[in-house]
């Protein structure tokens, strides 16, 4: 149960699924696609399947899993959807966070502000509530519970990753995908100049009893991990190669793994005058690229001949 195609997760759980539109990534969602396929199954409604639903019956199902696995949280929906309730989502964390088994929890999202005020409130519950453990009132941040925003163009990285990295947490990354334009992460991927620790190192230790260990930092807390893809099934639009490249150099001039999940459906070509591709692209005039649609598996995940998949040392 759970297993997933999905390149950066060996696992989906979802407790709560589906949702609605909030921004321009959500146009071609593949999630309420296939919830149509599943209407009246699976516990998707036959008259909506993409209504925000809460599936209780779900919320122990990785403690069963033994084996530890990257685990994709609400791959159907989003858990801070405005009408999941604040003790169902607190339910969530508390399973994950007490799961005896050593699976990676990663929490995407494009409602950053709820999931701030939802982790606000699950900490003070652990810290303020007499009767816990050390253990558990130590219980957070997590070191196996990843939060993320969806950024898919340079107006909503503005809007949500200011906000993510208010969140106390051991990683938080950002998954660009759809990309839909081009996106500069630089400033949230740079190094501190107060303690000179890349951002690789710093998000995990910077948070430590509410404070920051630096006191000296300039910065806020940092991006740990950057995903990136083009969007896939029907209705897809192409995405230009020198976006990835970008998000790709910014990466790797900061220390900070990068991960392409794919093209989408859509496989840049160099330019022809055969006239069957896309030539050109709104953002990008005078394009030198076809935009040939092979669908996602054609197209594939090479870029500048090689894969790209590293992820968070969870270690360092």
């Amino acid at each position: 149960m759970g297993r997933t195609k999905i390149e950066w997760a060996d696992a989906v759980w979802n407790p709560v699924t589906g949702c609605t539109p909030v921004s321009e990534g959500c146009k071609n969602c593949y999630a309420e696609r296939m919830s149509k396929r599943l209407a009246g199954r699976c516990g998707y409604p036959e008259d909506e399947p993409f209504r925000v639903t809460l599936h209780p019956e779900k919320l122990n199902e990785p403690w069963h899993w033994k084996k530890p696995r990257r685990v994709f949280v609400c791959s159907m929906g989003d858990l801070f959807h405005e009408d999941v309730p604040d003790d169902f989502i607190l339910k969530v964390f508390l399973q994950m966070t007490f799961c005896p088994s050593r699976h990676i929890f990663m929490v995407l999202t494009k409602r950053p502000k709820r999931m701030k005020d939802i982790i606000e409130k699950f900490m003070g519950q652990m810290l303020g509530t007499s009767g816990k453990t050390m253990e558990e009132k130590q219980a957070w941040p997590h070191k196996r519970v990843w939060l993320g925003v969806t950024v898919e163009n340079q107006e909503m990285a503005n809007e949500r990753i200011p906000i993510l990295l208010k969140i106390p947490a051991t990683v938080r990354f950002v998954s660009c995908e759809p990309l839909l334009g081009p996106v500069d992460l630089s400033k949230w991927l740079g190094i501190c100049e107060g303690c000179g620790v890349p951002a690789t190192k710093c998000g995990p230790v910077l948070w430590h009893k509410g404070q920051k260990c630096c006191p000296d930092c300039t910065h806020d807390f940092q991006l740990n991990w950057v995903i990136a893809g083009g969007e896939t099934g029907p209705g897809a639009r192409p995405m230009h190669p020198e976006w990835v490249r970008s998000l790709r150099d910014q990466c790797q001039e900061a220390g900070v793994p990068f991960f392409f999940k794919s093209w989408g459906e859509y496989k840049p070509l160099p330019y022809s005058d055969r006239g069957d591709g896309l030539h050109t692209l709104t953002e990008y005039k005078g394009c030198k690229y076809d935009f040939v649609k092979v669908g996602k598996k054609n197209a594939g995940s090479l870029l500048d001949g090689r894969t790209w998949d590293e992820f968070p040392d969870l270690e360092g």
